[in-house]
């Protein structure tokens, strides 16, 4: 083992005993964590470094994610997520957005070429892992910067774009959004059947999170490349909830060669947590209905939080995480599993034991009680993700651009 991977195995239990919601890892767990190579399939660092001013070199005003943390826990090539608000599709400006937060992770990779490197191949992140250093391969969440042309499609490939989430909250020009009620183009629209198979040309993985069931099926019927889910969990344990994906889906992604990796937002993995608001909505506009008017944004924030101290918000838990993996590896196989944990994207809502990018060691350790061997372990951990990722590679053809 380097010095730096002896000093990383002795600061992780110091980190995760600093933070009383996390339990201390196992040296077997944390040797293992460090062994391997982690890749997770979505951390939103570059929202957050956008708009909250932080310093994932340093940690300052850093939520889930940063270089101490993720180097603590091991974590070697976070996805970093190029995230594009849907309402972008409409106002305009999704690819300057997108350009904006690929030259801020530019930035931080030439300010601290110790610590980052962007990897734009598989070899890359291998090879980063070996310097020691955090690999940011770049996801894009949201296809509205492709604004309807193939030309930007190659723009952003050039950029570093590896995967792209092809819609988000509201479907757009591409895809209908398994949150939007307006099913658009009953699945993919012509032009995204179109961008799939260009993704599979270039050499770009095709996301399904965030997509309608018979969009995540058009992209399955049309890809000749395996997919990400990159943050997606399983709806069996939040029945009706079209975001996390069915059996029937991640059965259909396994056969297609993909890798389903689980988020961590509670609301992902228990139904408590997934129905948390209904109540206090439902209280709230009663309340509403006896002042005779809505609330203004003050008076909503002190009813919310007054109902949170009357309602704990039940976080997942540990155990609720592993058994979306379970539920994951019976329904898609050992090979079609990874982690996409949504760091910084979930707000509070992640689960007990699991609130930081230090927390990899802990969720190994569940693994491990539950019989996965290491050899499973390193699959789930990131050897999946980088096998769908060489397997897109090797599937790209010669395209005139």
């Amino acid at each position: 083992m380097s010095p730096k991977k002896l000093f990383l195995t002795s600061v992780v239990t110091t980190l995760i005993a600093a933070t009383p919601a996390l339990a201390e890892p196992s040296d077997r767990a944390v040797e293992i964590a460090h062994k391997y190579i982690i890749i997770d399939g979505h951390v939103d660092a570059p929202t957050t470094i956008a708009e909250a001013g932080a310093d994932i070199a340093a940690g300052t005003k850093t939520v889930d994610f940063d270089y101490e943390r993720a180097s603590a826990g091991g974590l070697d090539a976070p996805f970093m997520s190029i995230y594009v608000a849907a309402d972008f599709e409409e106002k305009g400006g999704a690819k300057a957005r997108a350009g904006i937060l690929i030259g801020l992770m530019e930035g931080v990779a030439a300010q601290h070429p110790d610590k980052f490197e962007i990897a734009y191949t598989a070899k890359d992140v291998r090879r980063i892992f070996a310097d020691g250093r955090i690999a940011m391969p770049l996801g894009m969440e949201n296809g509205s910067p492709i604004e309807g042309d193939l030309a930007n499609l190659k723009h952003f490939y050039d950029r570093g774009i590896r995967y792209i989430t092809l819609a988000h909250s509201k479907s757009n020009h591409i895809s209908d959004s398994s949150y939007d009620a307006n099913k658009r183009w009953d699945g993919l629209s012509p032009f995204g059947f179109e961008l799939v198979k260009a993704m599979n040309d270039l050499g770009i993985i095709v996301d399904v999170s965030h997509l309608s069931d018979a969009a995540v099926e058009d992209v399955l019927a049309t890809t000749r490349a395996p997919v990400f889910a990159s943050h997606s969990s399983m709806r069996h344990f939040t029945p009706d909830w079209e975001r996390n994906l069915s059996d029937e889906l991640a059965a259909k992604i396994g056969e297609n060669g993909g890798v389903i990796m689980i988020n961590y937002g509670s609301s992902f993995l228990n139904e408590a947590a997934n129905n948390y608001s209904k109540p206090r909505d439902a209280a709230r506009a009663e309340e509403e209905k006896r002042l005779g008017r809505a609330m203004n944004d003050v008076e909503r924030d002190a009813f919310n939080a007054s109902w949170l101290s009357s309602h704990p918000y039940p976080f997942a838990t540990l155990d609720q995480v592993l058994d979306h993996i379970d539920r994951a590896v019976q329904i898609a196989g050992i090979d079609h599993v990874g982690l996409g944990t949504d760091y910084d994207g979930v707000g509070d809502s992640l689960p007990v034991g699991l609130k930081d990018a230090s927390s990899y060691p802990v969720l190994i350790d569940g693994l491990l009680a539950r019989g996965y061997d290491e050899t499973a372990i390193e699959k789930i951990l990131g050897a999946n993700a980088l096998r769908v990722w060489e397997e897109v590679e090797q599937a790209r053809k010669k395209r005139k651009w």
